[in-house]
């Protein structure tokens, strides 16, 4: 039992660990559209850059009429939901009978739900008060990422939302799993039938930057391929109007991820959420960037109007603060006071570990140990620096804001003291339990409820059980990985777990065989890892091998492991696993890869290049769907060339233009002057040995695809 409990620990840290370092991928590749945006307004001459609608969004005017979604005919041959509004429960009911037997629901619908749901938001405040003396008790939910699933065994288990049965969902709604969309509109549709009862709060990954890397860009364009960039337009729109806190009876507050030494809740509901599309990106104002003129008036006309729906909310938050300090004994005198020390403090945790500045971009080379003087000089994007590195904001105030919700959004708790930068994630803060004492004790709050962690029972206690961390979607990270769970509040204000699982396979298999399943699919995610960070792997390997050996100590070999991929994990406790051992005990560092192997082959591609296509897979593929307006898998070899040059030059990659050039003339393997792009990248997927030999004997052309 101790061995399979060993094995299911190491298994949990490999999942989580390349799940946080893909959170850091992210922040690079926001910084890359960044870049994108700030020295090239055009791709290739071809009309406005989408990556500047993506990053700068801009709403349609005509998406806040009332009556554009008229405009969409429903044939009727439609067999989906036709709803009618307001909402009614039947409504509700037909969206959940439509869900379970895997229907979609129409563009109109969708457009029109959530135009009505982005009008009711306006009128929120940033943070959400409660009261249990209307109700018996309040359900408070986690994590759901697109498992829809788990949000119908959690309407079975506990009650479809009503007045009688009031709900708090804790962010990240969409994102990673399948079903993203039918989650957030089963929310939102239940939103706007109960507004008093069914309550949201923003998660980190309600932000458009992250839904382009972790599938609900890709979910919606896929599903509503007429429509798709509209909805996706007032999805950027509704996400940054969800409330940022909910707190109940003033004594639990409720955020997704947790809070910094610099959190202010009075401060933060004076914020104009709004403005805040996505935390990934500093507020433009915040960075020493050239000044780059908007293509037409039409942009400015459009951000002014945004701007005026914020301007609404912001008033009204600060009507409510101003409320609630003369309540409180304030003074106007006091109450700017306040506010002018909120704002004017620097945080000691930096909000967001950033990239530096695209212009001073260099080759990052990697330092192995304080004992190791020589750098290996491998294709490396630069690491993330803490906000330290960036030049001072032009506008403290709007710096200041937006820090407040990247803590509230990111940060996760630790059981040291103080506040830190929370480096392994990349972004918001790590935050220790006096930290949280101290924010409790000066809003007179209790309790902390926050989510943004997967955790194997579905939930988790820290901080003397003044933090709790909840979770909701069940098998997150594999089958039979994790438990989801809710809690349940009444006005005792005693919290009181629900677990569950939902389970087609695993019930019928035993711990052990569920073990095993999740061990094999984390050992083979980090196979992947080592595979893409090959070079650097073997550069480092060869500064303690000088004769040349092929071999290194297990204590050298797990030094190489950590300082190049920086996980984390237990090295040596995971040898056996993924290399073997020479008969003096020393390791045979090149049986890293042997398991691993490219998806194709292409003879013209440079080992270096090959090696960096490989690493930054997932960001090419999202950088070539945005190229593909159409989203018909092609590409011209000119957008290939220009798009893949500026990456490169963002990474401070050295790749020469001909080796560019040579690798978009491969794959125009028709010579119609397009690349299809998704044949492409399949030849730069790393699959499993073994996986593909067993489908060459099933006839297959290709391997399992592990991603």
């Amino acid at each position: 039992m101790a061995r399979l409990e060993m094995r299911r620990r190491y298994t949990w840290n490999i999942f989580q660990s390349i799940e946080y370092a893909g959170e850091q991928d992210q922040l690079q590749l926001s910084s890359f559209f960044s870049f994108m945006l700030d020295n090239f307004t055009q791709l290739n001459g071809n009309g406005p850059d989408l990556i500047s609608k993506l990053m700068d969004p801009v709403v349609d005017p005509t998406l806040d009429e009332d009556t554009f979604y008229n405009l969409i005919p429903v044939p009727e041959s439609y067999t989906g939901p036709r709803l009618s509004f307001p909402l009614s429960v039947s409504d509700t009911n037909a969206l959940l009978s439509a869900f379970k037997e895997q229907k979609t629901l129409h563009a109109r619908y969708v457009l029109q739900l959530l135009y009505k749901t982005k009008k009711l938001l306006k009128q929120m405040p940033n943070i959400t008060h409660l009261s249990t003396s209307y109700t018996k008790e309040i359900t408070i939910c986690g994590d759901l990422h697109g498992h829809l699933d788990d949000l119908l065994l959690i309407f079975y288990k506990n009650g479809l939302p009503s007045a009688e049965t009031p709900y708090v969902f804790n962010g990240d709604f969409v994102d990673r799993g399948k079903k993203s969309l039918e989650v957030v509109v089963l929310l939102f549709a239940y939103l706007l039938l109960y507004p008093d009862h069914m309550h949201l709060n923003r998660g980190n990954h309600e932000d458009h930057i992250m839904n382009l890397r972790y599938g609900f860009t890709k979910e919606v364009m896929q599903k509503y391929k007429r429509h798709g960039y509209e909805i996706l337009q007032l999805f950027q729109d509704v996400f940054s109007l969800l409330p940022i806190a909910t707190v109940i009876d003033g004594k639990i507050l409720i955020v997704h991820g947790g809070i910094s030494d610099q959190t202010d809740l009075d401060y933060l509901n004076t914020i104009e959420r709004c403005k805040v599309k996505s935390a990934l990106r500093f507020p433009r104002s915040s960075l020493e960037q050239p000044n780059i003129s908007q293509s037409s008036s039409q942009v400015t006309r459009m951000r002014s109007t945004n701007d005026a729906s914020c301007s609404h909310i912001h008033s009204k938050n600060q009507r409510a603060l101003t409320q609630r300090k003369r309540r409180c004994g304030l003074t106007r005198q006091d109450s700017v006071t306040s506010s002018a020390t909120s704002s004017s403090s620097s945080s000691s945790s930096s909000s967001l570990c950033s990239l530096s500045s695209p212009s001073h971009i260099m080759p990052h080379p990697v330092l192995l140990s304080p004992s190791l003087p020589h750098t290996v000089d491998v294709l490396q994007a630069p690491f993330l620096h803490s906000l330290s590195s960036v030049p001072h904001p032009a506008n403290p105030q709007h710096e200041q804001e937006w820090k407040q919700i990247v803590d509230v959004l990111w940060s996760d708790p630790k059981s040291h003291k103080g506040c830190s930068p929370n480096t392994f994630r990349g972004g918001g803060c790590y935050f220790g339990p006096d930290v949280t004492q101290k924010l409790l004790l000066h809003h007179g709050l209790q309790l902390l409820i926050r989510s943004h962690e997967c955790k194997q029972e579905g939930y988790e206690l820290c901080h003397g059980g003044q933090v709790i961390t909840i979770f909701s979607a069940s098998n997150y990270y594999e089958e039979g990985s994790n438990r989801g769970a809710y809690i349940k509040i009444g006005k005792e204000l005693v919290p009181r777990f629900y677990q569950y699982q939902v389970s087609r396979i695993t019930r019928k298999l035993t711990l052990t065989q569920r073990v095993q399943a999740a061990e094999g699919s984390a050992l083979r995610a980090l196979k992947e890892k080592l595979f893409t960070h090959r070079s650097e792997l073997m550069s480092g390997f060869q500064q303690y091998d000088q004769n040349n050996t092929g071999v290194v100590s297990v204590s050298e070999w797990a030094l190489v492991l950590e300082s190049v991929l920086r996980l984390d994990l237990p090295w040596r406790t995971l040898r056996p696993h993924l290399a073997r051992l020479a008969p003096d005990g020393s390791v045979e560092y090149q049986s890293c890869f042997e398991d691993m192997e490219p998806g194709m082959t292409l003879s013209q591609v440079t080992p270096n290049l090959a090696e960096t296509l490989f690493r930054y897979r997932t960001d090419i593929e999202i950088i070539f769907n945005i190229i593909d307006k159409d989203h018909s898998g092609l590409i011209s070899i000119e957008e290939f060339r220009h798009t893949w040059r500026h990456f490169s030059a963002h990474l401070g990659v050295d790749i020469n233009d001909r080796a560019i050039d040579d690798l978009a003339r491969s794959i125009d393997f028709n010579k119609d002057g397009s690349i299809d792009f998704t044949e492409f990248l399949e030849a730069f997927r790393v699959v499993h040995k073994l996986d593909n030999k067993d489908q060459t004997l099933n006839g297959k052309t290709c391997g399992q695809k592990y991603s």
